[in-house]
């Protein structure tokens, strides 16, 4: 592109870095001494740094020494539970949820909902994730969370069968209320929440809306492999099968963990109608001692994509998604046997194209491309755990950390700039979030809102 003298500035121009490219093929690889031109919230123009002297531009970053990336994407958290970071530790599944998790989320106020996603925003854009598929209670008090911090989400209002029919209704109302808001930064899903808590007629009865109004379903199931041996014991079928005798796995379903799939299951995968993908969250698995994890090389032969993701901090005590990246590839090694699989630009692919095709937002982010929404941030390589750099994918999967991101953008506006926070007050989250604990956190009344028997 020629820039002509009647052309109006840049609302962004970001020189000097190195750039995250997809090809053809979707290969990763890399573009050095570039630039980024973004205008009206979209990458207009990747081009050499030299190309773009002298254009006028609203704002401009000097990104030398910097790695320009996708934004990361968060495909399964319940980012509210931040308030919870702490509470529930060294404990199996069953204890986690019966003994402290589903009684504490009795207490839960609209309040705590909306300190707890804001203080879990602040934490992902500092991290360098611009987009995240929450799958929680109290949706109507995310969504302003997501519109004021300036982030990208897929959203889904979770239920259980135990709430009656009106459980199902309200996670319709949120994703048809709520659906293209924030400025279109807002996508929503359905969002029962497991095969074992949301029963055959609602499931297929869930299916049948997601059809009809054009909506996602975003689920937990086969989360691990004692659901799905349970599941068998009880029912004859595995939750994967579940899914599809209700009709679920017709839909463009998102299903979270999946470290209980099991090879039968993959056929009615591959042949699912919708666009089907799995979210992993390793770090929880390993604290939780499942035995399996999420079968990425499996699901990934049969053309299902992997997106990364985090879980919530109840369970994985952060929403980092460069180290779910760096144990994704790590534990694919050891439970595969071949240091060749994961490979860095294989877990580079995961956290970014297939985890955009996994929240249903491939082709508008993952890409540092024209036409794509201008979702980036840049990477400080320059520090001393990052040098020298022989092999660019593996030091960014590998060496570098969360907090080597120095600036975030989403839809072409800077969310943080040099490490500082730009859209949320964390001091003042914090502080009010704290004098609401002792409150949020009783257990005394004996309460719960779900039980957890698989």
């Amino acid at each position: 592109m020629t820039p002509s003298a009647v052309e109006s500035p840049a609302g962004l121009i970001i020189t000097g870095c190195t750039v995250l490219t997809h090809d053809d093929q979707e290969r990763v690889g890399f573009r050095e001494n570039a630039a980024v031109v973004v205008r009206d919230g979209a990458v207009a123009e990747v081009t050499d740094a030299g190309a773009v002297a002298g254009r006028a531009a609203d704002e401009w970053i000097d990104a030398r020494g910097q790695v320009a990336l996708p934004g990361l994407i968060n495909c399964h958290t319940h980012a509210p539970m931040v308030a919870l970071r702490g509470l529930a530790e060294d404990l199996p599944t069953e204890e986690w949820f019966n003994d402290v998790v589903w009684p504490v989320e009795s207490n839960l106020t609209e309040r705590d909902v909306t300190l707890g996603a804001r203080l879990a925003c602040a934490e992902m854009i500092r991290a360098g994730v611009t987009c995240f598929a929450d799958h929680y209670f109290g949706m109507d008090a995310v969504a302003p969370v997501v519109a004021e911090s300036g982030m990208r989400a897929l959203l889904g209002e979770a239920y259980f069968s135990s709430q009656g029919p009106g459980g199902r209704e309200r996670s319709l109302e949120f994703a048809l209320g709520h659906q293209g808001s924030a400025d279109g930064r807002i996508t929503t899903a359905l969002a029962p929440h497991a095969p074992y808590t949301v029963d055959d007629a609602d499931l297929a009865a869930t299916a049948e809306l997601a059809r009809a109004h054009g909506l996602p379903v975003h689920l937990h199931a086969a989360e691990n492999r004692d659901q799905t041996e349970a599941s068998l014991a009880r029912h004859g079928v595995t939750p994967v099968q579940v899914l599809s005798r209700t009709g679920v796995l017709d839909t463009d379903v998102l299903i979270a963990h999946g470290t209980g799939i099991v090879e039968s299951d993959l056929p009615l995968l591959q042949r699912a109608e919708g666009r089907t993908a799995v979210a992993t969250a390793p770090r929880g698995y390993l604290k939780f001692a499942w035995p399996t994890t999420t079968p990425v090389r499996a699901l990934r032969d049969i053309g299902v994509p992997v997106g990364l993701a985090t879980d919530g901090a109840a369970s994985n005590n952060s929403l980092d998604v460069w180290e779910s990246m760096a144990l994704t590839s790590l534990i694919q090694k050891s439970v595969e046997g071949d240091p060749r699989w994961l490979t860095s630009r294989q877990a580079l692919h995961h956290a970014t194209l297939q985890s955009a095709r996994a929240v249903g937002l491939d082709g508008i982010v993952s890409r540092i491309a024209p036409g794509h929404r201008a979702d980036i941030v840049l990477v400080d390589l320059t520090g001393p755990h990052t040098q020298p750099v022989h092999d660019l994918a593996a030091t960014l999967v590998h060496s570098a950390r969360a907090a080597d991101v120095r600036t975030t953008v989403v839809d072409g506006r800077i969310l943080m700039r040099d490490r500082r926070l730009l859209t949320v007050d964390v001091p003042e989250t914090v502080r009010e979030l704290g004098e609401r604990l002792p409150a949020l956190t009783d257990r005394s009344h004996g309460r719960r809102i779900q039980r957890y028997d698989t």
